[in-house]
């Protein structure tokens, strides 16, 4: 979805741009499916709902985050991104009450937008009126045909929710409901590039894909993703405690591996690259193509500092980030701390720099640095071959894809007629 940062540039009203952005996550971790590598689910063991933090925002806490989010905020545009668990549980009506406190406090000269993922199992014709009238985009999970889908996301009686969730994609092209699609590379899925990518093209017609390599340690349920204690064992790129199914392997075996991660993305680029520019947009290469340009990559795992994407627990809690929602990275909570500072304050700000900071020597010395910043923080938790800590999990299969996809992404823009600043065909 989104991910707008949260730094000042250039002016609005006479003022430096301000803007943040916060996952919004207003039933918290409560889901009516039980994806088997959801990475959120557990969090209801983990912060303790039973002991205070609540299922469901209530009014007051509501309303005085959507006042707070506009107010400390100063932009021509301000996007709300609600996520879960499932969101949708919460019904048309409490959507309802969201957009009208929004136009409640709606600056004049101030465009609100709203952004919602969803597993699609519950949509209707009453949703898919409200989402169109009230211009929401929404982010609909889908992993590619149903024998793929269905290996993993299923409903808690273990059934398989892919007709269900294809009823609302008719759904949505019916109503001209604005959407993308959210596919999970996973073992399954990582394995049939072709087949996903060509479900997605054809038979959802998805305006936008969105694909997230799932990489999860086997100990994610408890431990944030930097807490191993000297102990720990940390295997080095290429080590066999690497490959997903392993037993000796320090990750879910329903992961990605480095490598399929490369090849999956590889096998869509060269078919979206002969086939499909233009015409099907895919969030990743699209980005890519603005490192390539000499442009920052708008997402926050892929450029230069995170810290993009704060998350919102339904009390009130803010965390650092959406996958560091664990108690060490609680920064505050909007009823008792000012969301301004919690957003742009010191702790926040280094929390984001520590990703081009810490980056190992083998990243520094990389020649597409500059297309992934050593991605994303949760995933660093290997070491290089010479023994330095901090290297990214799919750094191998990032490396591959952009070495293959390098000579192609600077014809796009030469194509284009747009500059080519980095990689290695820069005056070819």
């Amino acid at each position: 979805m989104s991910n707008t940062l949260n730094f000042v540039n250039n002016e609005f009203n006479g003022k430096e741009i301000k803007r943040m952005h916060i996952m919004a996550k207003p039933i918290g971790a409560v889901c009516n499916i039980d994806c088997n590598y959801c990475y959120y689910l557990s969090k209801q063991g983990l912060l303790d709902y039973k002991k205070g933090c609540s299922p469901e925002i209530n009014d007051e806490t509501l309303e005085h985050y959507i006042k707070s989010y506009i107010s400390s905020q100063n932009a021509s545009q301000i996007i709300f991104s609600w996520q879960g668990g499932e969101p949708t549980l919460l019904g048309v009506s409490f959507f309802e009450k969201v957009v009208a406190l929004q136009a409640k406090y709606r600056p004049s000269n101030v465009e609100i937008l709203n952004d919602l993922q969803t597993n699609g199992t519950l949509i209707d014709e009453k949703w898919c009126q409200f989402l169109k009238a009230n211009n929401f985009l929404v982010g609909l999970s889908i992993d590619g045909p149903q024998m793929l889908h269905d290996s993993y996301r299923t409903n808690k009686s273990g059934r398989g929710t892919f007709n269900r969730v294809m009823q609302t994609v008719d759904l949505f092209h019916q109503h001209q409901v604005q959407f993308t699609t959210l596919t999970c590379v996973n073992n399954l899925t990582s394995r049939n590039p072709l087949q996903v990518y060509r479900f997605l093209r054809d038979e959802v017609r998805s305006p936008i894909m969105q694909f997230i390599p799932i990489v999860e340690k086997k100990d994610f349920r408890e431990c944030a993703p930097d807490s191993a204690n000297s102990d720990s064992f940390i295997p080095k790129q290429g080590d066999k405690a690497l490959i997903p199914g392993n037993s000796r392997s320090i990750v879910e075996p329903w992961c990605v591996s480095d490598i399929a991660w490369g090849n999956f993305l590889i096998a869509i680029f060269d078919e979206w690259y002969q086939k499909d520019i233009g015409r099907v947009h895919v969030q990743y290469f699209e980005a890519i193509l603005q490192a390539w340009s000499g442009g920052q990559n708008p997402m926050c795992t892929l450029g230069p500092v995170c810290g993009k994407g704060m998350a919102m627990e339904p009390n009130g809690d803010i965390y650092t980030c959406d996958h560091y929602v664990y108690p060490e990275y609680k920064t505050g909570n909007i009823l008792e701390d000012d969301l301004a500072t919690l957003a742009f304050g010191s702790q926040q700000a280094l929390f984001g720099l520590d990703k081009i900071n810490q980056l190992p020597e083998k990243c520094q010395q990389c020649d597409y640095q500059f297309a992934c910043f050593g991605e994303c923080p949760k995933n660093r938790f290997i070491k290089t071959a010479t023994g330095e800590a901090g290297l990214n999990y799919l750094c191998a299969g990032w490396h591959k894809f952009f070495s293959h996809a390098d000579k192609d992404l600077s014809q796009i823009l030469r194509t284009l007629k747009q500059p080519v600043a980095n990689g290695k065909y820069i005056h070819a």
